[in-house]
């Protein structure tokens, strides 16, 4: 074996994995030393083949990418389709000199794009998303004095379906989507509308997690839920759909961080708050497109406690949803369900239930499973986790991009 070239395989995918020298040493079981000789191809004997595999699975890569002279390529799901390069090279585009749409027809497409999403056809949206940002910063920057109110909200709603769509492909668009969210509450600041400034706000929240900044997304979600309660209590169902959404970012946002007694105790009061609201809003609606109401409450319980990694918990709290409440759910949440089923599952060890989870979210979504790096990496855990996996199994991990 070519020890220098296997170092350098190591550095280059502990590195990509966010390992320090020390973190990846602690892992092997070796020192920080260790790993800077293997690394620097200064050993005197050949790795072993069971160090080798060691690292392999440490680094979470097959055995191949350590021993092969061809550049190494990225894992399945960590680079974005090409349609969501052709969103982000969107936002940076400079604004063309041309006659803006109309706010009708810019809200009609908008209508088409947030079914697109809540449908999971997101090769849809990839297609439909950069006109939209460019006629909804053209009838911003165009609106007159009397329509600019209506045009911002317009604009800020685009920017928070543009967020929403870059979060679907976790880290690798992590920086845009923040600037995407952003942009979204600038412009539902300038419109006015407290609905608009909470759902962009949820989106900033949401991107705060990204950059590994938890607590500022909790204090960032609380703080908007504080300042618009009023204004948004006043609308009705759409303005609790909202408050409720932010008091479930705040939870999420919350046991995004490592388990503690206090941390699970107040994303569970986040919870408990947003129930509240649910409560008093009566029923499941998807206003504004959020499809709040108890039964996404409960959802939302299901995803906290796997963020603290209960999976017996979480399925327990699945136990409690209504079958029939969440078959009228949007096709995005129902799919999104599944994958959280799957991971319980697996978590506590009901591997033919993981399988049978996935299957199902793949058979309602296909986009929601194959394209999105954090299934992606569930469906590789999943079949890392069975000995003798079945065809359908099988089958699914090739669709992923992966080997089965």
């Amino acid at each position: 074996m070519d020890t220098p070239e296997i170092g350098r395989r190591i550095a280059y995918w502990r590195e990509r994995r966010g390992f320090t020298q020390t973190d990846f040493g602690q892992l092997m079981g070796q020192t920080k030393r260790w790993v800077q000789d293997i690394e620097g191809g200064k050993r005197q004997q050949d790795p072993r083949l069971s160090v080798l595999v060691r690292a392999a699975d440490v680094l979470r890569i097959p055995l191949e990418q350590l021993l092969t002279d061809s550049q190494p390529e990225p894992p399945a799901g960590s680079v974005p389709p090409t349609g969501a390069l052709d969103v982000i090279d969107a936002l940076y585009r400079p604004a063309l000199d041309a006659e803006p749409p109309s706010l009708t027809a810019l809200q009609r497409r908008l209508i088409y794009c947030c079914e697109a999403f809540q449908a999971c056809h997101y090769g849809a949206l990839a297609r439909e998303l950069p006109p939209l940002i460019a006629g909804a910063g053209q009838a911003a920057h165009n609106a007159p004095a009397g329509a600019q109110s209506e045009a911002q909200a317009v604009l800020s709603r685009v920017y928070q379906l543009v967020t929403s769509y870059l979060h679907k492909y976790g880290e690798p668009t992590a920086i845009p989507a923040a600037l995407a969210a952003d942009r979204a509450l600038v412009a539902a600041e300038r419109s006015g509308d407290p609905v608009q400034v909470g759902a962009a706000a949820r989106r900033v929240t949401k991107s705060l997690v990204y950059q590994q900044r938890p607590e500022a997304a909790v204090d960032f979600a609380m703080a908007a839920a504080r300042r618009l309660e009023g204004g948004l209590v006043e609308q009705g169902p759409l303005g609790l759909s909202t408050l409720g959404m932010l008091y479930l970012s705040a939870a999420l946002a919350a046991s995004s961080q490592e388990r503690t007694t206090a941390r699970v105790r107040a994303a569970t009061d986040f919870v408990v708050a947003a129930a509240g609201v649910a409560e008093r809003q009566g029923a499941d609606l998807n206003e504004d497109w959020t499809m709040f109401g108890p039964t996404n409450v409960g959802l939302h319980r299901v995803d906290m406690l796997l963020r603290f990694e209960d999976g017996w918990s979480a399925l327990e709290a699945a136990g409690e949803l209504s079958p029939d409440a969440l078959d009228n759910l949007t096709r995005e949440r129902q799919a999104g369900h599944h994958v959280a089923m799957a991971r319980a599952s697996l978590l506590t060890r009901r591997k033919e239930d993981a399988v049978k989870e996935l299957l199902e979210a793949d058979r309602l979504a296909p986009e929601e499973v194959r394209g999105r790096p954090d299934t992606v990496n569930l469906v590789k855990d999943v079949i890392g986790a069975t000995p003798n996996p079945g065809s359908e199994l099988r089958a699914l991990a090739q669709r992923c991009g992966l080997r089965a």
